[in-house]
């Protein structure tokens, strides 16, 4: 066996080269992430209820992306109008949900930014618009109500959420 065999397996897997964290600061971190996270099957679930969700959910995205599909509830928001435009449609003690187009997209982040700094209680809503209509929950487009098939790599077929 050589040197660099032996090396490579004695040394950690890169899984494991950074040892995980404490019990404690793991629990620290993954409440604190849940503090500022929602995702599209928890948004869907509380706005299936009846009555008031307790946030307003915001897209920040453009007239054409938001033409092309949004939340049915969803206020429409750009980022870029948040200054002018934030008090004026929204309720600083509601807090806010906010999403863009999906995972490869800040946008969120973002407006969740701009909200916060001007005092808004804020989550940004992982997954965005594309993992909302890849789970199957509606959404409204230019031309009306819509719906796509739930994509089996990301939400179950035959039940109501995943589980998790």
């Amino acid at each position: 066996m050589t040197t660099s065999t032996a090396r490579a397996r004695t040394a950690p897997h890169p899984v494991l080269r950074v040892p995980p964290a404490s019990p404690e600061r793991a629990a620290a971190h993954f409440a604190a992430s849940l503090a500022f996270h929602t995702d599209a099957s928890d948004v869907a679930a509380a706005l299936a209820d009846d009555g008031d969700p307790g946030f307003v959910v915001v897209d920040c995205r453009s007239t054409e992306s938001w033409d092309q599909g949004h939340l049915p509830s969803a206020v429409h928001l750009p980022t870029a109008l948040i200054p002018e435009q934030a008090d004026r449609l929204l309720d600083r003690s509601v807090p806010v949900v906010t999403y863009c187009w999906g995972p490869g997209c800040n946008g969120a982040a973002r407006a969740a930014l701009a909200l916060a700094e001007r005092g808004y209680r804020v989550k940004e809503m992982l997954g965005g618009f594309e993992y909302w209509a890849r789970e199957g929950f509606p959404y409204e487009t230019f031309e009306g109500p819509a719906r796509r098939d739930p994509d089996p790599l990301t939400a179950p077929l035959d039940a109501q959420h995943c589980g998790c």
